[in-house]
């Protein structure tokens, strides 16, 4: 299952600075830089829609099937609100997932952040829809979701840090233009009739 896409709530990265160059200089802190189409910063991460949903079977020993917990988080999905684009502000790099990482920590406007834990809400509405018990141990403890931290802290992954030392670099301040939210890979769900 590990070659299937991985489904979240995310932002599109529009555009990085003033000219392509402000993007490009972060070459000197980055290994890899990543291209800058294709950059997004999630909001909500699902994982893996099969090992998701299996996991929700598991953890309710069968009381929820997987196709219905696949149908409901489709479902669930679809109707989210889209949150509309906006723009933050970049000041420093951040190391993530245990040095592997390198991000742009973005301070963004508390409508975003309001929407972050609309979403976390959501979430727990849904796994309680889907007879999940406990339903922080299961987002803690599900292999699916991922979750590794209490806090969320909005970032853009942009490539490998050149040490694995951690800790943050300040960086010149850089604009960073968002676009509204959307399901990635939310062309690839199940439609309604199909599970």
């Amino acid at each position: 299952m590990h070659g299937l896409p991985r489904i979240t709530v995310e932002v599109p990265v529009l555009n990085i600075g003033s000219r392509p160059t402000d993007y490009e200089a972060l070459g000197t802190y980055v290994n890899g830089l990543r291209r800058e189409q294709g950059l997004h910063m999630t909001l909500l991460h699902i994982g893996i829609l099969p090992e998701f949903v299996q996991d929700i079977a598991d953890w309710t020993k069968g009381r929820t099937s997987t196709d219905l917990a696949t149908r409901r988080t489709a479902d669930w999905l679809r109707g989210l609100p889209i949150l509309a684009g906006f723009s933050g502000t970049a000041e420093r790099l951040i190391s993530l997932a245990g040095g592997n990482v390198s991000g742009l920590e973005v301070q963004v406007p508390d409508r975003v952040h309001d929407y972050q834990v609309f979403l976390v809400q959501a979430l727990h509405g849904l796994l309680e829809e889907l007879q999940v018990d406990n339903v922080d141990d299961f987002i803690l403890s599900s292999p699916a979701l991922g979750f590794r931290y209490p806090r969320w802290v909005p970032h853009v992954a942009v490539g490998r840090p050149k040490t694995r030392s951690g800790g943050s670099w300040e960086i010149r301040p850089l604009t960073v233009d968002f676009g509204p939210s959307q399901i990635r890979n939310g062309r690839l769900l199940p439609d309604a009739d199909s599970t």
